[in-house]
C-alpha cells in the first residue's frame, strides 16, 4: 500500500514540474522581441571605416639565451644585477625540498652559508652584486644526455 501512495505522490510532483517547466518556458518566448524588430537594429549599428589608419607597430619580441633567462629568473628587479637578498630569496623553496623528514636537521643557517659561499665565489669583483658574467658561473653542470638503447 505505501508503494502505491508512494508512487502516486511522485507522479503529482512530476506533473508539477513539468507544469512549472511549461509555464516558465511559455513566458520566456512571450517576451522574446519579433524578428523583424532584431533585424532593424542590427541594420541601426553605425558603422566604423578606418580608412588609411594606421595602429601601432607591433613590438617585437627578442630571443633569450637559456642563461639570460635564468638570470632574470633571480633578478627580481630587473636591473641587470643580482644582489644577494635576491640570490637568497628564491633559495627557501630549496630548503624546503632539503628537509625531507621535516625534523629541521638542516638548519637555515648552514643552508644559508653554503648559498653565501657560493655567492661569494661567484662574485669575481667583490662589489656585492653579480653580473650575467659572473651569474654563469654559478650554473649547474649539464646532465648527461640518455644513450640511445636501439
Amino acid at each position: 500500500m505505501n508503494r502505491f501512495l508512494l508512487g502516486g505522490f511522485a507522479v503529482f510532483v512530476m506533473m508539477g514540474i513539468g507544469l512549472f517547466w511549461w509555464q516558465g518556458r511559455a513566458a520566456v518566448e512571450a517576451g522574446a522581441p519579433p524578428p523583424e524588430a532584431i533585424s532593424t537594429a542590427l541594420a541601426a549599428l553605425p558603422s566604423a571605416d578606418p580608412g588609411d589608419l594606421n595602429g601601432p607597430e607591433l613590438p617585437e619580441a627578442t630571443q633569450l639565451t637559456r642563461e639570460e633567462r635564468r638570470f632574470f629568473r633571480y633578478d627580481r628587479d630587473r636591473d641587470h644585477r643580482i644582489s644577494r637578498s635576491e640570490m637568497l630569496s628564491t633559495r627557501a623553496d630549496g630548503f624546503r625540498a632539503l628537509d625531507k623528514d621535516h625534523n629541521n636537521l638542516l638548519t637555515f643557517e648552514e643552508w644559508a652559508v653554503a648559498t653565501v659561499d657560493k655567492f661569494g665565489q661567484a662574485d669575481a669583483d667583490h662589489d656585492q652584486y653579480l653580473t650575467p658574467a659572473e651569474f654563469r658561473s654559478t650554473a649547474p653542470p649539464p646532465k648527461p644526455r640518455a644513450k640511445c638503447k636501439c
